[in-house]
């Protein structure tokens, strides 16, 4: 019976498969991080220290063009897939390139947010309300960071071994990942922002 098996190996294992399991139970314990953070902001966003709330500091037509634009990287992220699946290195590059544009403009939007809060005196040690705050969107720009890092990584592999299994699948990870984090941030648009500062 043994012998059987040895001539005979399973020649169905999907590596592909695998990987794609594993990273959706990757986004799964990454999805219970940030419900943490988002708990944690729950409990927090009234604790203001008699200083300003989410009324006073969050623009909320700021926010939805953050909104927007990480949509619109979600629809140009899904066009590069397309041009994947039908080996267009060229429609690969070009709406990965635009996809990473827009990321960099949302994290720029969100750096700008950032830095105009610390200089009007609402840094993150100013309140628990604001040390959660700055730590749920920070935890979340990290993410956008990552994706981008990765992005360029991964393209340049494909630069230089082409579009074999093991590049398409990678690509097919990034892809899950940065609509991982648009879905994240309709939860962070939607609490934060129109339920708090409404």
């Amino acid at each position: 019976m043994s012998e059987t098996f040895e001539h005979y190996p399973d020649t169905h294992h999907d590596t592909s498969s695998n990987v794609i399991f594993g990273f959706w139970l990757y986004l799964m314990t990454d999805f219970i991080m940030f419900a943490t953070f988002f708990a944690s902001y729950a409990v927090l966003s009234t604790n203001t220290f008699n200083g300003p709330g989410p009324k006073e500091l969050f623009n909320v037509s700021f926010a939805l063009t953050q909104t927007l634009i990480l949509l619109l990287s979600c629809f140009t992220c899904s066009l590069a897939s397309l041009s994947m699946m039908r080996h267009n290195k060229k429609g690969l590059y070009g709406w990965y390139s635009v996809t990473f544009l827009l990321g960099l403009l949302f994290l720029a939007m969100m750096g700008t947010d950032f830095s105009n809060l610390i200089a009007s005196g609402n840094s993150l040690s100013r309140s628990a309300f604001l040390s959660s705050y700055f730590s749920l969107v920070g935890l979340h720009g990290l993410h956008i960071a990552l994706g981008l890092i990765f992005m360029i990584f991964f393209l340049a592999q494909v630069a230089v071994r082409g579009l074999i299994p093991a590049t398409i699948r990678r690509l097919t990870c990034l892809k899950m990942f940065w609509f991982f984090s648009y879905i994240v941030w309709i939860f962070m648009f939607t609490i934060i922002y129109l339920i708090g500062a409404a």
